[in-house]
């Protein structure tokens, strides 16, 4: 039997550590073989030695947190056990990596397939993202243009999406074309309003500092001193994905990103995001992030749809 004491901070509050009602602590102790007694504020773990070292870890990481004013929730208190318990890295570090503050919400990696991908971008020059439906592949991406240009590391934001026909003809719909593509551009507006003020985007739109414009727009351009990130990107053509990664200029940072299970393209038609990894996988200052369900930071039932279709591949 293996024993280890944890003293709390008298800083912190003991509900802060092992939640309302001992919900947390709860949690935890379901997860590792071993007891937890809580006395003050002093943590006893004991039972096996493994078991004990790795429950001693999370608690240590959670004041670690808290220390650092970054709330607790069940959410991350699920990840955080996963992550000592796979060797996944530090949740204080994962958790901690805030990229911006909006209306009192921090936006960061919420998983260490997320942050990976955080810092991926930081240190390419093109991030190509693959993965399934809700493991934040354009939200994170959008945030750290966002970041990078109030940080004055780019003087402007190009988002880019291709405007995939799902059963119907643009032209044969009314409006103009602005009108058309908005459905295919619409959840990037979305997304920003999320990360700064309607006043202040709107003004950014009509100086050209931010851009939302559908992947056709593209052709020709060279692309300066930009923050560029190309959504649904499983959806462009090889041709298509060449014509965009040869747009980027001087200064520039572009985040490539899609889900190859969705692709909407006509039957036979090959994708320019499979068929980019093919060719593309060895050049310096261009990586792939292969996201999976353990990085669905959506509701869980969306992880358990994306391991089920896996399952039928």
């Amino acid at each position: 039997m293996n024993q280890q004491n944890i003293t709390v901070d008298p800083k912190i509050s003991m509900v802060e550590v092992v939640g309302q009602a001992d919900r947390w602590l709860r949690m935890i102790e379901g997860a590792f073989d071993c007891d937890i007694l809580v006395r003050g504020n002093e943590i006893r773990i004991s039972g096996n030695k493994d078991e004990v070292e790795r429950a001693a870890k999370l608690f240590k990481e959670m004041m670690v947190l808290i220390e650092k004013g970054h709330g607790l929730s069940d959410e991350n208190i699920k990840v955080s056990i996963n992550m000592v318990k796979e060797e996944q890295g530090l949740p204080s570090k994962v958790f901690s990596d805030v990229l911006l503050v909006h209306r009192g919400r921090s936006i960061m990696p919420k998983t260490p397939g997320q942050k990976a991908y955080v810092d991926a971008v930081r240190s390419n020059t093109i991030t190509i993202a693959v993965g399934p439906a809700g493991t934040g592949k354009t939200y994170l991406a959008m945030a750290m243009a966002v970041q990078a240009l109030s940080q004055k590391q780019v003087s402007r934001i190009i988002l880019v999406r291709p405007a995939v026909e799902a059963g119907e003809k643009l032209g044969f719909l009314p409006g103009t074309l602005y009108e058309k593509v908005d459905p295919y551009l619409r959840p990037l507006y979305d997304a920003l309003y999320e990360m700064m003020d309607p006043d202040k985007f709107r003004y950014l739109m009509d100086r050209g500092t931010v851009e939302v414009a559908p992947l056709a727009y593209m052709r020709g351009r060279t692309l300066n001193d930009s923050f560029i990130v190309l959504d649904e990107a499983q959806n462009t053509s090889p041709e298509q994905m060449k014509m965009f990664l040869t747009r980027l200029g001087f200064g520039s940072k572009a985040v490539v990103t899609g889900d190859v299970t969705q692709i909407d393209l006509p039957g036979g038609q090959v994708s320019g995001l499979v068929f980019v990894e093919k060719i593309l996988k060895d050049i310096e200052g261009l990586t792939f992030i292969h996201f999976d369900a353990r990085d669905v930071v959506r509701h869980k039932l969306v992880q358990q749809i994306v391991e089920a279709y896996k399952k039928i591949k």
